[in-house]
C-alpha cells in the first residue's frame, strides 16, 4: 500500500513539473513573426513618407502646372492682341504705300510740267537760256512783257522744284517707315512663333511629369496596401498563437488542481494508514514506525523543498536582452536661387510686381531683375541686353557676365554666367533654373556672344 502511495505521489509530482515548462516552439514562433512584423512595418513607414514626398512634390508640380496655363492663356491673349496690331499696322502699311505712289504720281507730273516749260522757251534743244528770251524783244513793251514773263516763270520753276525736293523727302521719309514696320512685325511674327512652341514644350513636359509621380504613387500605394495586408496576416497568426497560448494555460490549470487534489488525498490516505498501523503494532515496532514516520517526514519534507526549489527557479525572471566677378555679379547671380525650382516661365513676364512675386519671367526679365537686386540698372529685352555693357570673347567669360543663344531668332535667349560651363536663366521648359551650356542644346545654340556688365 506504501509503495502505490509513494508512485502515486511521484506521478503526481512529475505531472506538476510539466504544467510550469515554457512552449519554447511558440515563443520562438512569436519573436520569429515579431521579428518579420518590425520589418514589414519599416517598409509600411518608408512607403507612406515616399507617398509624402511624391504627393509634396505633386503639390508643387500642379502649382507650377497652373503657372504655365497661366502663363499660356495669357500668352494667347498676347498673341490675339498682337495679331490685331499686326493687321492695324498693315493697314497703315497699305495707307503708306497708295500715299507713296500719290507722291510718286506727283513727282511725276511736276517732271512733266517743267519739261514743258523748258521746251517752250527753247528754241531747239537744251536748257533755257532767259538772256535769249529777253534779247529776242521787238520792242520796249516786248521786254517789260518778257522780263516779267521770265520772272514769273523763275519763280514758278523755283517753287515747283522745292515741292519736287519735298515730296521726295516725304517719299524716302514714308519708304522707311513702312520699311522698319514691315520689319518689326516679321520679327514679331517670328518671335510669337517661336514662343508659342516653347510654351507648348513646356505644358507637354509638366504634364508628362506628373504623369510619372501619378504613376510611382499609385505603385508606391499599391506596395503599401500589400505590406499592410502581410502585417495584418502576421497580426492575426499572433493573436491566434496567443489565443492558443490561452487556452493551453487553462487546460493546464484545471490539470493542475485536479493534480494537488489528488496530492492532498493521497497523503491524507498516507497518513491515516501510518496512524492505524502505529496503533495495531507493538512499541518495539513502534519505534521502527517512529524511525519510518521520521523517514517518511524527511521525504515529505524533502519532496516540498525540491518543489519550492522548482517553483522559485520557474518564477525568477529572465535576463533582461541587451538594448563672380565682382560684388554686384555675384549679388545678381544669388539672387535668383530662391526662384529655382519655384518658378514659371512667362512669356513678357516678370515686369509687374504679381508676376514678381510668383515667380514668372521671361530670360530678359529675369537677368534685368537679378541685376536691379545688385543695385544695376539694365534693360529687360535680349536685343537691348546684347547692346549693353562690353562684349567679350567666350573664353574670356567670368561669373556674371550675359550670355546669348540663338533659338528662335539671333540672341533670342539671354542668361547669366555662373561658371563652370552653367549659367542661370529662366528657360521656358523649366522656369529659373541652372542650365549646362558645354553640352547638349543649350551647347549647340551659344555662338560665342558674351557681354559683361560695367
Amino acid at each position: 500500500m506504501k509503495k502505490k502511495f509513494i508512485a502515486l505521489n511521484t506521478s503526481i509530482m512529475i505531472g506538476l513539473g510539466s504544467l510550469f515548462s515554457i512552449p519554447a516552439v511558440q515563443a520562438e514562433s512569436i519573436s520569429n513573426i515579431e521579428s518579420e512584423r518590425t520589418g514589414i512595418q519599416e517598409k509600411i513607414a518608408e512607403a507612406q513618407k515616399l507617398i509624402k514626398e511624391l504627393n509634396a512634390e505633386q503639390a508643387k508640380l500642379t502649382k507650377q502646372i497652373e503657372q504655365v496655363e497661366q502663363a499660356i492663356k495669357e500668352n494667347n491673349a498676347k498673341i490675339t492682341k498682337t495679331k490685331e496690331q499686326i493687321k492695324e499696322t498693315q493697314a497703315d502699311v497699305d495707307a503708306l504705300k497708295k500715299s507713296i505712289a500719290a507722291l510718286e504720281e506727283r513727282i511725276a507730273n511736276r517732271e512733266e510740267v517743267l519739261k514743258e516749260r523748258a521746251l517752250s522757251f527753247q528754241e531747239s534743244g537744251g536748257d533755257v537760256n532767259y538772256v535769249e528770251v529777253l534779247f529776242g524783244a521787238t520792242d520796249f513793251s516786248d521786254f517789260v512783257g518778257r522780263v516779267q514773263a521770265v520772272a514769273t516763270m523763275a519763280q514758278a520753276d523755283r517753287d515747283i522744284l522745292a515741292q519736287q525736293e519735298a515730296d521726295k523727302a516725304e517719299l524716302e521719309e514714308k519708304k522707311a517707315a513702312v520699311e522698319k514696320k514691315l520689319s518689326n512685325l516679321k520679327s514679331m511674327k517670328v518671335e510669337l512663333e517661336g514662343m508659342q512652341v516653347q510654351i507648348e514644350s513646356q505644358k507637354k513636359q509638366s504634364e508628362r511629369a506628373m504623369a510619372k509621380l501619378e504613376a510611382k504613387e499609385a505603385t508606391t500605394k499599391q506596395l503599401q496596401e500589400s505590406l499592410e495586408k502581410k502585417d495584418a496576416n502576421l497580426e492575426a497568426q499572433i493573436a491566434s498563437i496567443l489565443e492558443e497560448r490561452r487556452q493551453e494555460a487553462k487546460r493546464k490549470a484545471a490539470e493542475e488542481q485536479t493534480l494537488q487534489q489528488a496530492a492532498r488525498e493521497a497523503q491524507q490516505s498516507t497518513q491515516s494508514a501510518t496512524s492505524n498501523n502505529s496503533s495495531s503494532t507493538s512499541s518495539a515496532n513502534g519505534k521502527s514506525d517512529t524511525s519510518d514516520k521520521s523517514k517518511s517526514t524527511e521525504s515529505t519534507e524533502s519532496t516540498k523543498s525540491t518543489k519550492s526549489t522548482k517553483s522559485t527557479e520557474s518564477a525568477e525572471p529572465k535576463a533582461a536582452a541587451p538594448k563672380p566677378s565682382s560684388a554686384n555679379t555675384g549679388s545678381a547671380i544669388t539672387a535668383g536661387y530662391k526662384y529655382i525650382g519655384n518658378s514659371t516661365y512667362k512669356f513678357g513676364g516678370g515686369r509687374t510686381a504679381s508676376d514678381i512675386a510668383n515667380g514668372l519671367f521671361d530670360c530678359s526679365a529675369f537677368v534685368s531683375w537679378a541685376y536691379r537686386q545688385a543695385g544695376v540698372s539694365l534693360p529687360a529685352h535680349t536685343d537691348a541686353l546684347a547692346a549693353s555693357g562690353t562684349k567679350i570673347s567666350a573664353s574670356q567669360m567670368q561669373p556674371g557676365d550675359l550670355v546669348f543663344f540663338d533659338t528662335y531668332k539671333r540672341n533670342g535667349h539671354v542668361g547669366i554666367y555662373v561658371g563652370g560651363g552653367k549659367f542661370i536663366g529662366s528657360q521656358s521648359s523649366t522656369g529659373v533654373a541652372i542650365a549646362n551650356m558645354s553640352s547638349g542644346y543649350w551647347a549647340d545654340t551659344f555662338k560665342g556672344y558674351v557681354v559683361r556688365v560695367n
